[in-house]
C-alpha cells in the first residue's frame, strides 16, 4: 500500500509557463525549453499521487525544460482522479494535536479521497495507460529523440516498470529513468527486473522505503551490465515526497529537492547523448 507520507507536503507558489493540450490520446501539460533553444530530448513525469494538474508538478517539469533544455510532458495518467490535494490538510490535521473528533471527520476525508484514487490507479491498472503512451511516444516524436521518464512515489513504480524494457518496433519505450522516493514497489522483484538505467533519488527518513531497502536497491543496480546499470542517492534529512512537496520554508531540505532535480537532469543528459 502506499503510506501516509504519500499524501503529505506543501503546495508550491509559482506560475506554470507551459500549455495544456492533447498528447498521444492523453490530456497533457507541455513545456519546451525557453528561448526557443532545441531541446535534447523528451522527458516525460509521472506524477505523484496528486496528479498532473498540481502546480508542484508542473513547475518541476518548467525546471527540467529550463535547466536541461528538455521538451517534457506531464500527462494525465489517472484518468482524471487523483487524490484530492484536500488530503494535504488532513494528513496535517492527524499529525497535529487537533481534537479527536476534528481528527475522526478527518480520517472520513482521507479514506473517500484515497480509496478511490487507489482503486482507480492501482498500478497494474494504470500501466496499460503509461505503455500506451510511450508506445505511441516512441513511435512519432522519439523514433528520432531521445525519452526518459521521470517519476515520483506513485510515478515512481511506472518507471521502474518502464524500465524493465518494454520495447515497440524494436526500441525500449524508454533510454532511460529517474524516481525519486517510489511508492508500491515490489522488492526485489522489481529492481532485478531493470534492464534500462535507472536513477533513484531517496529519503534517509522514508519510513515507505527505509535506508535498508535503500541500500538494497543500490547493491542490485550498481551490479548490473554497463546498459542496465543504474545509481542510487540517498539524500540526508529527508522523508517520503521531498522531491516534489517540500516545504520550501525549509531552505536546506528545499535544496536538497533542488540536488534531486539537478540528479535527474544530469542522468537523462548523459544517457541521452549516448542512446541519440
Amino acid at each position: 500500500m502506499s503510506c501516509p507520507d504519500c499524501y503529505r507536503g506543501s503546495v508550491h507558489e509559482g506560475q506554470p509557463r507551459g500549455e495544456v493540450t492533447k498528447a498521444y490520446g492523453l490530456d497533457t501539460y507541455v513545456v519546451n525549453p525557453a528561448d526557443g533553444r532545441p531541446a535534447k530530448g523528451i522527458v516525460v513525469i509521472l506524477p505523484d499521487a496528486f496528479g498532473w494538474e498540481f502546480v508542484n508538478i508542473r513547475l518541476l517539469a518548467d525546471s527540467y525544460a529550463d535547466k536541461g533544455d528538455f521538451k517534457v510532458y506531464a500527462p494525465d495518467f489517472m484518468k482524471g482522479h487523483p487524490a484530492p490535494l484536500y488530503l494535504l490538510e488532513s494528513m496535517r490535521v492527524m499529525g497535529s494535536d487537533a481534537g479527536i473528533f476534528t481528527k475522526i471527520r478527518h480520517i472520513f476525508g482521507i479514506l473517500t479521497g484515497v480509496v478511490p484514487f487507489l482503486w482507480i490507479n492501482w498500478p497494474s491498472k494504470a500501466w496499460p495507460r503509461v505503455k500506451g503512451f510511450f508506445e505511441q511516444l516512441r513511435k512519432e516524436e522519439g523514433a528520432s529523440q531521445s525519452v526518459g521518464a521521470a517519476g515520483f512515489c506513485w510515478g515512481g513504480k511506472q518507471v521502474v516498470l518502464l524500465g524493465r524494457g518494454d520495447q515497440i518496433d524494436g526500441r525500449p519505450l524508454i533510454d532511460a529513468g529517474f524516481t525519486g522516493h517510489p511508492s508500491l514497489l515490489s522488492l526485489p522483484a522489481d529492481i532485478n527486473s531493470l534492464t534500462l538505467p535507472v536513477s533513484f533519488a531517496l529519503a534517509d527518513q522514508d519510513t515507505h522505503l527505509p535506508v535498508e531497502k535503500a541500500e538494497g536497491i543500490k547493491t542490485i543496480v550498481e551490479a548490473k551490465p554497463e546498459s542496465a546499470r543504474g545509481e542510487v542517492v540517498v539524500y540526508p534529512n529527508c522523508s517520503h515526497g521531498f522531491c516534489v512537496r517540500v516545504d520550501q520554508k525549509f531552505t536546506e531540505i528545499a535544496k536538497q529537492a533542488d540536488d534531486a532535480t539537478d540528479q535527474a537532469i544530469a542522468w537523462f543528459n548523459a544517457h541521452f547523448k549516448s542512446s541519440a
